[in-house]
């Protein structure tokens, strides 16, 4: 269970339709606690591919980000990103570059824009397994 603010899903929503030329893509941060990860902050960090069909994470804004989650006590929980013209669930790439099984892999769908849909996936290996999230 990943437990969400509102303001952090709605300012993911809101720079996902705005960056909607490419994937956005960031890491999330926060405390684990009895398998529940509570989600404290998130950085929107640079996709270096500039692509809408994958990202790539800026390093020098990873290292940042996970001194900035060091500085306030919490912890890497994952990342983020988007999938600007396809569904919610990780790609055969998103998979072959998840090198964390405890991560979680948030992936927003601006597919239908009526219906934007934002999940959450554990991945290992080849196989994925939906996370439930609750918005808060």
């Amino acid at each position: 269970m990943i437990i969400m603010p509102r303001r952090f899903y709605d300012e993911i929503v809101k720079r996902a339709v705005e960056g909607a030329s490419e994937e956005i893509c960031g890491l999330i941060g926060g405390t684990l606690k009895d398998g529940t990860k509570e989600v404290k902050e998130i950085y929107f960090l640079e996709n270096t591919d500039h692509s809408k069909e994958h990202f790539s994470m800026n390093p020098k804004e990873q290292l940042e980000a996970v001194k900035d989650m060091r500085k306030k006590g919490i912890i890497p929980l994952g990342n983020f990103h988007s999938h600007p013209e396809s569904p919610a669930r990780p790609s055969e790439e998103d998979k072959r570059l998840a090198y964390d099984k405890e991560a979680s892999y948030m992936i927003i769908s601006l597919a239908d824009r009526d219906r934007i849909v934002l999940k959450s996936f554990r991945i290992t290996g080849n196989a994925s397994s939906e996370e439930d999230i609750k918005i808060i």
